[in-house]
């Protein structure tokens, strides 16, 4: 008779501990600036020399995916761009490559 409820407290404790599905998180946005220092048209990706961007990462160069093949298509090693970079909880990658002078 006593381990009906001890059951039903345990039960209820696994309950009360199981994670918890969190909501995802609306998409991000921020600005880059920095240098082309390799370009991957397998993978249309490209390898950024990038400036440090204030409350998110220092100067870093990294391979970030371009979404755009119209935008990855324009692009050369050695080009200076700006360009959003799309955060989400499933990736990132760069939207709004323009060249700079």
């Amino acid at each position: 008779m006593r381990l009906l409820p001890l059951l039903t407290v345990l039960i209820f404790a696994l309950i009360a501990c199981s994670p918890k599905h969190q909501p995802a998180q609306a998409e991000r946005h921020y600005q880059l600036t920095g240098k082309i220092l390799a370009l991957n048209p397998k993978d249309q990706t490209a390898t950024v020399d990038a400036a440090a961007i204030p409350n998110f990462m220092e100067a870093m160069s990294m391979e970030y995916p371009i979404e755009s093949k119209a935008e990855f298509n324009t692009l050369h090693v050695g080009d200076r761009i700006k360009a959003t970079v799309d955060m989400r909880d499933d990736g990132y990658d760069l939207s709004n490559v323009q060249k700079q002078k």
